[in-house]
């Protein structure tokens, strides 16, 4: 089974932006150096425990301080951007760093309402860049390649077509995924012959069915000629389970917080996590986000994973590595997230 790391580099109360950066830049170092397979970043805006806001600059620097992981986005929400932008963005990438990059691309705005219109009224545009999301991602694909896209122009004009291309010479291009969490996107994944990755560690409903969906129908293509598919699932690790319990809690209440309602704020130290008094609500929130998380000690963890890649016919895996810190820790680390993929890899490599 091979393994990957999701981050969306988590910022704790303890740390700065920069304090955040510098823990995902030793993360992706150790991945890198126990042989993870790839190494992702997310798309989110306005959120004070996530300073991941955009992918190809994230995955510039993280490319340059790594030698073999593939580094690639978990996602790129497309209808924020325009999509030549993208393709360009990720096309210079690939080539900077060839046959290292992955283009995961998303439809959801990856913030809140207030948020998205600002980001995307900016840009010019609206939700009529939702219903176009599958038009823009065959742009994107074909904006990537070496022929490019003929744009057809007005007869008045001296050229009947103009050829757009995301390089002037591109000779490698990214694989493109599609990642989703619902059957829209196992469905539209499907019928475009994409690669698909399902978001297990957000939603943990309706895996099973989106998966079979995708390979049921799955229709080969240039892009794959067979269903390719991996899921993620959040992850702590540590010597027992008592101390995997511990350093998960904060993520968990976070998303308790997130789902109600509740103001958002950094990631809790695990110390002020274990003090907060919580509302049923949450509760039950932090209880379904325990069950669908891969918690334990490394020998318990494995067997988790294992289950986990039985139970939904997968041969990858991406965790989401998202233990807080105690007190005192520099803040410049993220010790918890380290020891969750070194005590993995010793287990599973």
């Amino acid at each position: 089974m091979r393994l990957s790391v999701l981050d969306l580099v988590p910022v704790r109360s303890d740390q700065s932006t920069s304090d955040a950066l510098a823990a995902t830049t030793r993360l992706a170092q150790t991945a890198d150096r126990l042989g993870y397979t790839r190494y992702w970043v997310a798309e989110h805006h306005n959120m004070p425990s996530v300073a991941a806001t955009s992918p190809p600059v994230l995955i510039a620097h993280l490319a340059a301080h790594t030698s073999a992981l593939r580094l690639g986005s978990g996602g790129v929400m497309l209808p924020n951007h325009a999509p030549l932008a993208v393709a360009e963005q990720f096309a210079l990438l690939e080539a900077a760093h060839p046959r290292r990059i992955d283009l995961g691309i998303g439809r959801a705005p990856g913030s809140d309402p207030v948020t998205s219109m600002a980001l995307r009224g900016a840009a010019g545009r609206d939700d009529r860049d939702i219903e176009a999301f599958p038009d823009y991602l065959d742009d994107v694909v074909a904006l990537m390649s070496s022929k490019g896209v003929r744009v057809p122009l007005p007869r008045d004009l001296m050229r009947d077509n103009y050829i757009l291309k995301a390089t002037p010479a591109a000779i490698s291009e990214p694989t493109l995924w599609l990642l989703g969490s619902s059957m829209y996107s196992a469905r539209l994944a499907a019928a475009k012959g994409l690669p698909y990755v399902f978001a297990h560690h957000f939603s943990g409903q309706g895996t099973e069915e989106a998966l079979r969906l995708y390979r049921d129908t799955f229709r080969p293509s240039e892009l794959a000629p067979e269903p390719v598919t991996f899921l993620t699932v959040n992850a702590v690790v540590a010597e027992t389970r008592d101390e995997a319990m511990r350093l998960i809690l904060p993520n968990l209440q976070m998303m308790g917080r997130l789902r109600t309602g509740q103001p958002l704020r950094a990631l809790d130290l695990v110390e002020d996590a274990e003090t907060q008094q919580v509302s049923p609500h949450a509760q039950a929130i932090v209880d379904a986000g325990l069950r669908q998380a891969v918690v334990g000690s490394p020998a318990e963890a494995a067997d988790q994973l294992r289950a986990l890649a039985g139970t939904f016919g997968v041969d990858e895996v991406m965790v989401h590595p998202v233990a807080s810190a105690y007190r005192g820790v520099d803040p410049a680390t993220a010790p918890g997230r380290e020891q969750t993929l070194e005590l993995l890899a010793k287990e599973l490599f």
